[in-house]
């Protein structure tokens, strides 16, 4: 009788399952949508958004008609609501082009429609967002002339990531103006759940935010050599 020695077919190699957001950064997406959504309609209450810019809970009174509807159940501590009635603040606070242009999503989610469509069926929505970091490395980038210092934006995000959860409140709406000035606002979302989890996370939330400045600001130094030694005429001997 002959042994048959049966070979077993090899596994088929795993696809990585495609990231996916987190419930945070959907929650945020969500409330982003929604308070751009308004301030593009309603002056009025873009209005008492902004008249919350930079202050506490027990300061804001206009805002809570808006924002304490559009908050997720699981915003219940005051670290935690302050963060998204920050961020409602600081979108009602730019100028209407900056909300008109959308924040900065490299993914291609980055208009209102389009977020608002997410926030109702979040089918793929892109997994991560923007830090603070990337958004001030491209405000370097954007221009020469127009763009931010690389050591101004270099000394904010420093100063930024030194700070206290109330700080980090304080210094947020100059900081923002400043990328917002220059037609690259953050990515909201992002950012909230970045001021959401400041208060657990701040070490990493800061390493991110500097590593990212610098790996983007280093990127566009080597793209600016290759692309000025690509135009320099050849010289024959």
């Amino acid at each position: 009788m002959t042994n048959q020695t049966q070979t077993m077919p090899s596994p088929a190699p795993q696809t990585p399952a495609t990231p996916t957001p987190s419930a945070w950064l959907t929650q945020a997406r969500m409330f982003v949508a929604r308070i751009e959504g308004v301030c593009a309609s309603d002056p009025g209450a873009r209005a008492a958004l902004r008249s919350g810019l930079g202050k506490p809970l027990a300061e804001v009174p206009r805002m809570h008609r808006i924002v304490a509807p559009l908050l997720p159940p699981s915003a219940g501590d005051d670290e935690t609501q302050r963060a998204f009635y920050a961020v409602a603040s600081l979108i009602a606070a730019q100028k209407s082009e900056t909300l008109r242009a959308g924040r900065h999503n490299p993914d291609g989610d980055d208009t209102t429609a389009h977020a608002e469509a997410n926030a109702t069926a979040p089918s793929s929505p892109p997994a991560y967002g923007t830090s603070l970091g990337s958004t001030f490395a491209m405000a370097v980038a954007t221009d020469s002339r127009n763009g931010l210092r690389e050591n101004a934006a270099e000394t904010r995000l420093n100063l930024l990531t030194r700070q206290s959860t109330a700080g980090l409140h304080r210094h947020l709406p100059s900081a923002v103006r400043q990328l917002c000035d220059k037609r690259t606002p953050p990515d909201w979302a992002q950012l909230l759940v970045h001021l959401r989890a400041w208060p657990r996370d701040r070490k990493e939330i800061s390493r991110r935010w500097l590593q990212d400045f610098y790996r983007a600001r280093h990127k566009a130094t080597l793209d600016a050599a290759r692309e000025s030694a690509d135009t320099m005429p050849d010289h024959q001997p």
